[in-house]
């Protein structure tokens, strides 16, 4: 029972320490996705300035657009993959907690169970030692008036 008890206890702080784990995946991915952006922005500008001019600079931009864009999609798709995922374990968590619930009830029941049987033994031995007791008697006065006879 108790060997359960820490397989669950150590499964449960797995299931911990990989929601942190994940909690700080996405917390970089999001710096990341603000470093692009922000770098984005400012080549943004910079094109802005040149475009009348310049047709390399206009293909330029529309490749960073480009990149960007696929930057957004995959951030996206790595959310919901990690929400996905998040509430997976979210669910997976409550089940084991609602089966510790349910151990911990069966022990509970058990262990009463288990008191209650050893309390019957323990009436049935002090009987039985009693009879034990009444026996030896009897056979004991048994001798005795075997011999007096």
């Amino acid at each position: 029972m108790e060997a359960e008890f820490s397989e669950m206890r150590n499964e449960l702080q797995s299931r911990d320490a990989l929601w942190r784990r994940i909690q700080l995946e996405c917390h970089q991915h999001q710096s990341s996705c603000v470093q692009i952006t922000e770098q984005l922005e400012n080549k943004n500008a910079e094109l802005l300035l040149l475009a009348q001019s310049q047709e390399h600079q206009r293909e330029e931009l529309n490749k960073i657009r480009n990149h960007l864009y696929r930057e957004e999609q995959s951030h996206r798709s790595e959310q919901e993959r990690m929400k996905t995922e998040i509430s997976d374990l979210t669910e997976e968590l409550h089940q084991k907690e609602i089966t510790i619930a349910t151990i911990m009830e069966k022990a509970s029941l058990l262990e009463r169970q288990l008191k209650m049987e050893l309390e019957i033994k323990d009436k049935l031995l002090a009987k039985q030692q009693l009879l034990d007791f009444r026996y030896n008697v009897i056979k004991s006065e048994n001798t005795h008036l075997k011999e007096m006879v």
